[in-house]
């Protein structure tokens, strides 16, 4: 490209060059005859006239023609050669005769008047008045402006233009053909600029509107939900003072509806304002909205004495499920795990957290506090033993799995979780050993509704599960982890991460980091979700 365009500027400096030549030449050669025209004049001038006699009638005759009509050209007869001459202003002589010549010289129409008056031009040592003529009547020339030479009517040295200004006539052609190129090449490149900044206006229009597009139309659809009453068997848990919203958000978690939006929905088109009672319901996998509603307020679809308890469900939260099912009082579940070394748990355990196992659970009519905390506590045994723990291993085993367990978003995720942790613990990795995780804040404030730590509680040394200032493992787990969290302890993923972030909320995907640059850049990720998310 860059050859091309120094090759064209070398042509265009080589026609410049050429042209200017030529305009020199020209100018020359105009200067040569404006000298030879004036020498000529001046000769002219000093010789001596000879007198001047009328024409013979012979050629008066012959001016109108034989009829003495107009349209021929004056003729020249010897008599006239004898007597004297004609130029081309007229014959000079007696008045009379000048004026019967004149008559018949411009009764002429314009083309033979044309004819005779253009040779005047090139003469040597003619007159400059003549040329163009301006006594006679319609006369018409079709010679080209640009032909004339600028200064034959200039007729002394005092009023003779300078060098600079024949130049600058002699050139003038020439600049007038190539302004117009100059002007094509600028017209296009303007156009092509202006294509490039309006493609340019609108690539960042569609980019900065596209996130506020999206939401109005998401607006103005209807939520995504199920056809039909969904097939195979779930038991889903409705827990004590669960609203409307929560317990959309958990069928929807469950997949028994397609998204909380059309369970609401639902529930706000109802005639009569629908009720909800604690305990475990009989469900199916991916249930119209209008579905799921009818079967949990259907007495038939409601277990008595079973409920459930999720992976990752604070042992507070599995209690208050195993109460609202067994009707058993929250209180005495309480009093049933308030020694947990009874139970069997690690000496270093000082709750029943971490070893409520996830599953689900049905009990008889008459079953007592302590029968089903056991329950739940030697199901958790259960699992680490096939997960080939070891009771001495258990504690830690269970607290770096109950991290996992917070923290993956999916079954994949855990075991780069799993590396993570590994990690960040080893001091010649990650000299600080701060796993630096918003899931312990959140279980030291006591809060689970929340996603993010704010400064403020990151920064308070007071809370004993906050990593983000006490290096190592929390004190204890942090939730009741599941058979997959138990394996991912056990066997993590092989890999450099030191961070990760979950960036959609939504699907769970997250971004795991070698770098610390790697991981800013996935945290501006995840504060764009929450932004466009609310």
């Amino acid at each position: 490209m860059e050859q091309r365009q120094a090759a064209e500027a070398a042509e265009r400096e080589a026609a410049i060059e050429a042209r200017r030549a030529a305009a020199e030449e020209a100018e020359r050669v105009a200067e040569a005859e404006w000298r030879a025209a004036q020498e000529a004049r001046r000769v002219e001038a000093q010789a001596p006239r000879r007198p001047q006699v009328p024409p013979p009638q012979s050629a008066r005759a012959a001016a109108t023609g034989p009829m003495g009509l107009p349209g021929q050209h004056p003729v020249q007869s010897p008599a006239r050669e004898q007597a004297g001459h004609w130029d081309d202003e007229g014959v000079h002589g007696h008045e009379a005769y000048d004026d019967v010549y004149d008559d018949a010289r411009y009764a002429v129409d314009d083309t033979l008047a044309a004819a005779s008056a253009a040779p005047a031009r090139g003469r040597a040592g003619g007159s400059p008045e003549e040329w163009p003529p301006t006594g006679g009547r319609g006369l018409v020339t079709e010679a080209d402006p640009h032909d004339l030479d600028p200064f034959a009517d200039i007729d002394d040295d005092a009023t003779r233009p300078s060098r600079a200004d024949r130049r600058a006539a002699a050139a003038w052609e020439f600049e007038e053909h190539e302004r117009e190129p100059n002007r094509r090449r600028r017209g296009a490149w303007g156009c092509l600029i202006a294509l490039i900044v309006l493609g340019a206006l609108v690539a960042g229009a569609a980019f900065f509107l596209q996130g506020p597009i999206t939401s109005l139309m998401e607006r103005f659809q209807p939520p995504e939900d199920y056809t039909g009453a969904g097939t195979g068997e779930v038991v889903f848990m409705i827990n004590e003072g669960d609203g409307g919203e929560t317990i959309a958000g958990n069928l929807e978690e469950q997949d028994i509806v397609a998204s909380s939006e059309a369970f609401i929905e639902e529930v706000t088109s109802r005639s009569e304002q629908p009720i909800f009672y604690p305990g475990a319901y009989r469900m199916a996998n991916q249930m119209s909205a209008s579905d799921a509603l009818d079967a949990l307020l259907d007495p038939e679809n409601k277990l008595e004495n079973t409920f459930v308890i999720q992976e990752g469900l604070w042992a507070r939260d599995a209690l208050a499920n195993a109460s609202a099912a067994t009707g058993i009082p929250i209180e005495e579940l309480e009093a049933a795990a308030s020694d947990p070394q009874a139970l069997g748990l690690p000496a270093e355990a000082t709750s029943v957290e971490g070893f409520l196992f996830p599953a689900t659970y049905t009990f008889g009519p008459d079953v007592t506090a302590d029968e089903v905390v056991q329950t739940l506590v030697d199901r958790s045994f259960q699992s680490l033993d096939e997960a080939g723990v070891a009771p001495e291993d258990r504690w830690e085993t269970v607290i770096i799995a109950s991290l996992i367990e917070r923290e993956a978003g999916s079954e994949a995720d855990a075991y780069k979780v799993s590396r993570v942790i590994r990690n960040r613990l080893d001091e010649n990795q990650f000299p600080t050993r701060l796993l630096q995780f918003d899931s312990t804040v959140h279980y030291g404030t006591g809060d689970d509704t929340l996603v993010t730590t704010t400064d403020a509680e990151r920064a308070d040394a007071s809370n004993p599960y906050n990593t983000y200032v006490h290096p190592g493992l929390p004190p204890g787990p942090i939730g009741n982890p599941g058979d997959v969290a138990i394996d991912a302890a056990q066997h993590p993923e092989d890999g450099p991460w030191l961070y990760f972030v979950t960036v959609n909320l939504e699907t769970g995907e997250t971004v795991f980091s070698a770098t610390f640059e790697e991981h800013e850049a996935a945290v501006e990720q995840f504060l764009r979700y929450l932004d466009e998310n609310g």
